[in-house]
């Protein structure tokens, strides 16, 4: 089994910045309570007419970039996603031809916000046997266009973005050192978007009855996402015979301050080895990570050598974490 590594990042945040004073002038809400109760200020906001494969399309360019390896030699994309362009085709097609790539394999993933892990860990695998070289992954999300902006326990949280990955073989200590994933369907119920798929197709109900944006209780998903993250870093991290002191620096899921602050103390760790910026962003699912992922690199709070951790939790309910030597 060969050894993967990842070997270049790129993130894309789209220019609309929609700040907590702006929101107050559409939903009863206030800044304070905002910031108070989620750590959020203000989220982006894409374009109209800007879909998911744009922005997958650009944090992918500057990941190949970092990488240094030609979008033709890239053989494997995998996009992470519960906004893509349309049910199908896959969005990782659409990026594919976006980049120009003439040969390589493509299809989606759908993890909600674990869904950058999952598609790191499945790219990872199919590397390890040798059959592709160099893998894209991408997560990019437009949570605004299944965002109910009349919701005000809801609208407040999510943002728009995407970041990138490319994965490659490579030989030494560096690398991805773990993998874990893991679900529980029980609990589906307390965050997801209720119509639009074979259950509930769209019709002038769904669409009078609101049922086309998320739906969260989020009480209930605080509580399971801070014992599921804690679970998921520490068997990560058992399975790469490694201890919580061995990390440089943990990149959670930015779905809520709180969460984080909880996740933190549960691992028994300082809020200075946690990486946060979810005041500027606010939760984008699958791309939190893969944003947060390029960020620390980039602004040098990780490199090269460095053992790192990302961890994260959705709907479904799914969880997950990787444990990376850069």
């Amino acid at each position: 089994m060969k050894k993967v590594k990842i070997t270049g990042t790129g993130s894309c945040l789209p220019e609309k910045i929609l700040t907590n004073r702006d929101l107050e002038k559409m939903v009863e809400t206030s800044d304070e309570w905002i910031t108070k109760r989620t750590g959020i200020k203000e989220r982006r906001i894409a374009a109209e007419g800007e879909a998911a494969s744009d922005l997958g399309c650009r944090a992918a360019e500057k990941a190949i970039k970092a990488a240094g390896v030609d979008a033709q030699e890239i053989d494997l994309i995998i996009c992470a996603t519960i906004t893509p362009d349309m049910v199908f085709p896959a969005t990782a097609c659409l990026i594919q031809e976006k980049l120009g790539i003439e040969e390589a394999a493509a299809f989606d993933v759908e993890a909600a916000c674990t869904g950058f892990i999952t598609a790191l860990s499945v790219a990872e695998g199919m590397l390890s046997t040798g059959n592709y070289n160099n893998a894209l992954v991408v997560a990019s999300e437009i949570l605004s266009r299944i965002t109910d902006w009349q919701d005000r326990s809801t609208c407040v949280l999510f943002g728009d973005g995407a970041g990138a990955a490319v994965l490659s073989c490579a030989e030494g200590e560096t690398g991805i050192l773990s993998t874990h994933l893991g679900a529980s369907g029980a609990y589906w119920d307390l965050l997801s978007l209720p119509a639009g798929g074979s259950l509930r197709p769209a019709s002038r109900e769904t669409v009078d009855g609101r049922l086309h944006y998320m739906r969260m209780e989020g009480n209930k998903v605080f509580k399971i996402a801070v014992q599921k993250m804690a679970e998921g870093s520490r068997a990560s991290l058992q399975k790469a015979g490694l201890g919580i002191e061995d990390i440089k620096i943990i990149v959670p899921h930015q779905a809520n301050l709180r969460i984080i602050k909880a996740l933190a103390k549960k691992l028994e760790l300082d809020m200075e080895k946690i990486y946060v910026n979810i005041v500027g962003y606010g939760n984008m699912s699958a791309a939190t990570t893969a944003v947060g992922l390029d960020e620390i690199i980039r602004k040098g709070l990780a490199s090269e050598g460095d053992i790192i951790q990302l961890v994260a939790f959705g709907g479904g309910l799914t969880w997950g974490a990787a444990t990376v030597r850069l």
